[in-house]
């Protein structure tokens, strides 16, 4: 895969519903709901022009909701386990069948989806949707299951807490109620609690899935292959058979890498272009996942995403910035780098920046720090806030995915279908066009595709240290690269430097003789380094001694970075 991976992720229940004021915890009917036929090629081209290479769309599958269709044999779940009015998108009631909600004709649902894929596809981009392996909702049932398909749990033994070929864990002898809900045996709940009242801080609307692991031991029992490995990579073989294009992999950590070996290695052999996204949060697990695993890439929370947050609020400082990719040791590709999802808050509530101009330095750093896989989730770009509680969800700085709600911001931008932005302030046109800009640099040489030199330890004696990062993106061969060929080739050489106060506009940063070593400068060059069309600031003809001691000026642009690209004189 040659390009940059560009993803952008959209809950359809929520981007191009368009309905005004909707009502606190309201149904569909009083607050709409987006439909795959509002994703026109207009919306799509629009994605793509932006720079997206592949759209996200999260809550497809049908999944526990109060909302009834019974005139398509389609009940509604019990209030008692679904989350909110729409429900989770992460409690599935049916693998293999779409969520009603999101289309015009119900008994039509997987034709409209099929609509849509081909609709992305046209237009060049590719379209990734949720594998929720972990758990499933308390009542689910397939009704679209292929002939010859077993549905989840027919076939388990509920009189013993484990077996291998169960696909759920059982509570023999115990009740659990939920309300007005029962369940005799009890199941297992999906964040792993083992007993017959789960909280409302657990996971109470999903059951556990059993893999083959006997959590009363700890002991693994993957010889012969259990019943829920064929059952899970049937499900992954279907949904590749209608042309998805990769799959992020919810909460993949609670799921055994062995699993994951068996049925990765087996769509691959199916077609090698699909894409696997890791959600897991454990650094030492990460090489496991990759090289025996068989993911492609990783959610880069717990080192990107964890580190940088509280430098964009001012809690910490940027020298801290090099520990991501210290810590990674070599496996930044294989990261997913983001600065909002649907389980993050927005950088524009008050729950995290309350600006969100204040994202901006660190989505610089997401997309040109290193070479994978960048993340945008629908409204970052134009500053939704997530202000008020939809429902379900609480005033917690998140767009609720519980609730029949509408992102305020997006509609702005969508504006009935034109897509055209018409009803955005001027600050968020800018905004808009700053995450433009970057995605396009991100989707350039050499931050598609170069190596990556930190400058931090070269100018830990700066004052404005605490609060700007520089490094230098290059192409490994730039050492090989003379005279001006180097700007002829495209500019081989960034140096990039980002400020979280925007206080700060001039800045010197000193490179260290080590790294001109590596870009194949000699001692008495003379180096030619000016902005990158767009920025502020001069061309600087500077000698080597000049750059390793008084340093590189540059000037920052009002999103808080630079990009400066530089080159022998010929």
């Amino acid at each position: 895969m040659n390009s940059r991976i560009i993803i952008y992720q959209l809950m359809p229940r929520l981007f191009t519903n368009n309905r005004r004021d909707p009502v606190h915890n309201g149904s569909i009917l009083e607050n709409g709901c987006g439909k795959f036929n509002d994703l026109t090629n207009r919306v799509i081209e629009e994605l793509s022009e932006y720079g997206i290479t592949h759209i996200w769309l999260t809550g497809i599958l049908r999944h526990a909701t109060t909302t009834d269709y019974p005139n398509n044999n389609l009940k509604s779940s019990s209030p008692d386990i679904v989350k909110g009015k729409a429900g989770s998108p992460f409690a599935v009631t049916d693998y293999y069948d779409i969520d009603p909600d999101l289309s015009i004709s119900v008994p039509d649902r997987m034709d409209e989806f099929n609509s849509l894929l081909n609709r992305i596809h046209s237009h060049g981009l590719k379209v990734i949707i949720d594998f929720i392996p972990n758990h499933v909702s308390r009542d689910y049932r397939s009704v679209q299951k292929p002939q010859g398909v077993l549905d989840l749990g027919a076939l388990d033994d509920p009189s013993v807490s484990f077996k291998r070929d169960n696909n759920f864990y059982y509570l023999p002898g115990q009740f659990l109620r939920i309300g007005n809900y029962s369940e005799s045996p009890a199941k297992a709940t999906g964040n792993d609690v083992f007993n017959s009242n789960p909280s409302v801080n657990d996971w109470y609307d999903t059951i556990k899935i059993n893999y083959g692991i006997d959590f009363s031991d700890h002991t693994n029992h993957f010889d012969p292959i259990p019943d829920t490995w064929n059952k899970m990579k049937d499900i992954l073989q279907f949904w590749v058979a209608k042309g998805i294009d990769g799959f992020r992999c919810d909460m993949a950590g609670m799921i055994p890498v062995e699993f994951w070996a068996y049925s990765i290695q087996r769509i691959k052999a199916q077609n090698q272009e699909i894409i696997f996204i890791a959600e897991l949060y454990e650094p030492e697990r990460y090489r496991d996942f990759l090289e025996s695993g068989g993911f492609d890439f990783l959610y880069d929370k717990a080192g990107f995403y964890d580190i940088l947050r509280p430098v964009i609020t001012g809690q910490s400082s940027t020298q801290n910035i090099s520990r991501i990719w210290q810590s990674l040791e070599g496996l930044d590709p294989k990261m997913l780098r983001f600065l909002e999802n649907h389980d993050e808050q927005r950088i524009a509530s008050s729950h995290f920046a309350g600006d969100p101009r204040k994202g901006l330095p660190g989505m610089a750093l997401a997309a040109l720090m290193n070479k994978g896989p960048l993340l945008l989730y629908s409204g970052q770009e134009v500053g939704e806030p997530a202000t008020g509680s939809a429902g379900f969800s609480g005033d917690d700085g998140r767009t609720s995915i519980f609730d029949y709600t509408t992102m305020p911001e997006i509609q702005k931008w969508y504006a009935g279908g034109k897509c055209d932005g018409s009803f955005l302030s001027p600050e968020q046109y800018l905004l808009r066009r700053e995450y433009s800009s970057l995605i396009r640099l991100a989707s350039q040489s050499p931050a598609k595709d170069g190596a990556f030199y930190d400058l931090t330890w070269a100018n830990g004696d700066n004052p404005e240290s605490d609060r700007t990062y520089a490094f230098i993106r290059y192409h490994p061969d730039a050492a090989n690269v003379r005279g001006g060929e180097a700007g002829s080739r495209g500019y081989k050489i960034w140096l990039i430097v980002i400020s979280f106060d925007w206080r700060i506009r001039n800045l010197n940063i000193r490179i260290p003789a080590h790294a001109l070593e590596i870009l194949g400068f000699t001692d008495d060059s003379r180096i030619l380094i000016s902005p990158l069309p767009g920025f502020p600031g001069e061309t600087q003809n500077l000698l080597i001694s000049q750059i390793t001691t008084r340093g590189v000026k540059v000037e920052l642009n009002q999103a808080g970075y630079v990009i400066c690209q530089s080159f022998l004189p010929a």
